[in-house]
């Protein structure tokens, strides 16, 4: 079903499913450029009940080019003070009023595309990030999901990372490990070829349209725990990007917006990672690990083939059997003109000794 409808008589449907929430529903009209007539609903949980008048009241009036953080500010500041809301939020009411009005978009409103593992060197794979991005940004490529294909022993560092703080040069050089920056923040990443699942979303931003940058790591990977959930792992997001089981940590998440309106989500989790190795290669200091409950970052990797007994591709093969059922994706590939802009990006920004000492 679509997230957001234009009824026969012109009013507004707008829908929103909070990640472990509930469903949010938004009717209203638009008279001389302001929302009339709205009225919430859904399948939440709200105490007073007379609070759920106050929120439409909240919205009355409202500009039909509010943005969401201020449809959420309305709502708030309507709420009674005694109010509690269970399952939803002011931001959940706000997607769905933006859906509502066609500003925000959702899974069912995309066709969307899968690109299953290809191989690829690693300064490669961090331009491609960039270029798919791009491209769904300016509408010229389907929203998608890529597998990543290791070629070579790889340390992908965050955006903002030091680069001597981070990696080990005489530990890298000893393992024949290719070092590389990408585009977005977060942690250092360890890979080798089959340790690792890593996956990359390329989404228009319309589809995180009044998610907090916390909300939107859990909601776009809601099909990411239904594939584990069939392998018979419990996962959940540890705020803001880390996914953990009650075994430990088993991936985490980085993402970058760009200005065109393209969005980046991607996500390493581990399969079955030699960690003496990556102590070698990786510096991990305490304080790194001062929040994670556990003073080995050895304990930290928690491959997943131990947890489901499966090989990798199989593991592979169920995330994206899931996503395609749950949002019709099509298979499909790298054109020749995407690998063409990303071997271009390779030697002018990511394979550059300028790019990955940008902070030395």
């Amino acid at each position: 079903m679509s997230s957001s409808t234009e009824q026969d008589n012109g009013r507004r449907h707008g829908e929103f499913k909070v990640a472990g929430g509930k469903l949010v529903v938004v009717d209203l009209d638009v008279r001389d450029g302001k929302l009339a007539n709205v009225s919430l609903s859904g399948d939440f949980f709200l105490e007073p009940d007379d609070a759920l008048l106050n929120i439409n009241q909240a919205l009355e009036g409202l500009p039909e080019d509010a943005a969401g953080a201020d449809i959420a500010a309305a709502v708030r500041q309507n709420l009674p003070a005694d109010a509690v809301l269970f399952g939803f939020s002011p931001e959940a009411i706000a997607t769905a009023v933006r859906r509502a009005l066609a500003k925000a978009t959702g899974w069912n409103d995309h066709q969307w595309e899968i690109i299953g593992p290809t191989p690829l060197s690693t300064p490669m794979h961090v331009a491609m990030d960039e270029v798919l991005a791009e491209e769904v940004g300016a509408g010229r490529r389907n929203p998608t999901l890529r597998f990543w294909e290791w070629e070579t022993p790889s340390v992908v560092i965050g955006s903002f990372q030091s680069l001597r703080n981070e990696v080990d040069a005489q530990g890298a050089q000893k393992h024949g490990v290719t070092v590389v920056r990408r585009i977005s923040g977060g942690g250092a990443m360890f890979m080798e070829h089959g340790n690792a699942i890593t996956y990359s979303i390329y989404v228009p931003q319309s589809l995180v349209d009044g998610l907090s940058f916390a909300e939107s790591y859990p909601f776009l990977d809601a099909w990411v725990m239904e594939s584990l959930e069939k392998l018979g792992i419990k996962a959940w997001y540890q705020p803001l990007n880390d996914i953990a089981t009650d075994q430990g940590k088993i991936g985490g998440a980085a993402q970058k917006r760009f200005s065109n309106g393209g969005m980046l989500h991607h996500v390493t989790m581990s399969y079955n990672i030699d960690a003496d190795k990556m102590l070698e290669v990786l510096r991990i200091g305490k304080e790194k690990l001062s929040d994670k409950g556990t003073t080995s970052a050895k304990k930290r990797v928690d491959p997943l083939r131990r947890q489901t007994g499966l090989t990798r591709e199989e593991i592979i093969s169920t995330m994206m059997d899931t996503f395609s059922a749950r949002y019709g994706a099509v298979p499909a590939g790298l054109s020749d003109e995407e690998l063409a802009r990303a071997e271009a990006k390779v030697a002018e920004k990511f394979g550059t000794a300028e790019w990955l000492n940008r902070v030395p």
